[in-house]
């Protein structure tokens, strides 16, 4: 006779064998130790660098005009203190989640499912706009059917590994980096830069700035993908402190050299209207035979989005599965790839369904309100933790939360209103299931 003890969180599973005595281990649900410092800097770029720099400029310049980089200076600070609030609480609870673990752990079992919840419709948004971006950059006019393509290929990846996963962000990052330095030497070097571009007024006022820093807020949550792969860092104590404000800091960088190019070759006016905003600004300085390139630059930036976010949302809804809320279906680990394999292809098919329906900039701007969110959460949960647990100081908690709520309320007013109605929807649920989940014990 075979009983399996209880576990919580990432333990093994152990099943023991109550007649004989013997203790026989069948398989082990946690994911394996496989990321280095490198893997997660690369990881985090991945998921950053390629989202804000191809897809966010257009309708953040549309509220901003030519203060699109004062909105960039906010979302980076923004930006800053979440990182710093998820770098110390990662390395304290290393394991898949992300906020949701942390906001679970120091602030109760509901504020912590509202931040998993936030991450996986958030993420949702992020995963569908990510997608039609790269259909976008490939062939305009195929960018949904290409967009699930991509979707299930890099899905297969993730399946087999994160070590694949790793290795595949890896060359993708490479050849962003090298397409957005083209980009900006096109620029430099074709004479079409004219200060003049930064005299456009303000179209919003600003409220309007501060929208903008909202919509380029959706560029920066992909360092959350170092901690939400926590329980598959080597060493996650110090790697994951040093991985998440390098890779932000790497990105800080490398938007604010492209963001200026762009807005000196064209304008926040062709900007804003752009459904391929660097590749009309190379374009536009008199190399239009690069054009192509920075295309495929596109679509590589938002194929390492989108292959990073999907292996962020399948930890998140594995982490919520093993405390089940969210289907205990989703609760495997491959016994051979080590990967949360349901919640892979389940995720990669809601996506999908989504990418049939969404509109590029309404999901951008859905996406900043459920991860703003996420983020104000993980700050709340910062804002406990002792003088011994901290690596940076308490203030910078209290203002990641205010500034999220602040970035959160200039959206867009649909952004915020179907934010608000999943955000309900999903308090609904978890209230309805609760008692079956206190009945049936860790």
């Amino acid at each position: 006779m075979l009983a399996v003890t209880p576990w919580r969180g990432a333990r093994a599973r152990t099943a023991v064998d109550v007649t004989g005595g013997a203790v026989v281990r069948r398989g082990d649900d946690r994911l394996a130790r496989r990321l280095s410092l490198t893997d997660a800097v690369v990881m985090g770029l991945g998921a950053m660098i390629g989202a804000g720099i191809f897809a966010a400029p257009g309708p953040a310049a549309a509220a901003a005009g030519s203060w699109l980089m004062a909105g960039l200076g906010l979302a980076s600070l923004v930006a800053y203190a979440n990182a710093t609030s998820s770098a110390q609480l990662a390395a304290r609870y290393p394991e898949s989640g992300g906020s949701y673990v942390y906001a679970r752990e120091r602030l109760g079992s509901y504020w912590g499912f509202l931040a998993g919840w936030s991450f996986i419709v958030g993420k949702t948004a992020s995963l569908a706009a990510m997608a039609l971006t790269f259909g976008s950059y490939a062939a305009e006019g195929l960018a949904r059917p290409l967009g699930i393509a991509a979707v299930a290929g890099l899905t297969t990846v993730n399946y087999l590994g994160v070590e694949k996963t790793a290795r595949l962000t890896r060359l993708l990052v490479t050849l962003v980096v090298a397409v957005l330095v083209l980009v900006v030497a096109a620029v430099v070097l074709g004479g079409a830069a004219d200060v003049d571009n930064l005299t456009t007024d303000l179209p919003g006022g600003p409220w309007g700035a501060l929208c903008s820093a909202g919509l380029l807020f959706f560029a920066f949550a992909g360092y959350a993908r170092i901690a939400t792969l926590g329980e598959e860092v080597v060493d996650p104590e110090t790697t994951i402190p040093r991985a998440i404000p390098l890779a932000l800091g790497i990105t800080v960088v490398v938007y604010a050299v492209v963001l200026i190019a762009a807005l000196l070759a064209v304008g926040p006016d062709m900007l804003a209207g752009a459904s391929a905003p660097l590749a009309d600004a190379v374009a536009a300085s008199g190399w239009s035979s690069l054009a192509p390139v920075v295309r495929i630059g596109g679509a590589a930036a938002a194929g390492g989005v989108l292959l990073s976010l999907l292996a962020g949302v399948s930890r998140t809804a594995l982490a919520m599965a093993r405390r089940r809320e969210l289907p205990r279906y989703l609760d495997a680990v491959h016994a051979r790839h080590r990967t949360p394999h349901r919640a892979e292809v389940t995720a990669a098919g809601i996506v999908c369904a989504v990418v049939l329906v969404a509109d590029l900039r309404d999901a951008i701007g859905f996406s900043s309100f459920a991860i703003l969110t996420y983020y104000g959460l993980a700050n709340a949960a910062a804002w406990t933790l002792g003088p011994g647990e901290r690596s940076w100081p308490r203030w910078l908690a209290g203002l990641g939360v205010a500034l999220c709520a602040l970035l959160a309320l200039t959206l867009p007013t649909r952004a915020v209103i179907g934010g608000l109605v999943l955000l309900a929807a999903g308090t609904v649920g978890w209230l309805a299931t609760r008692r079956q989940r206190l009945d049936r014990g860790p």
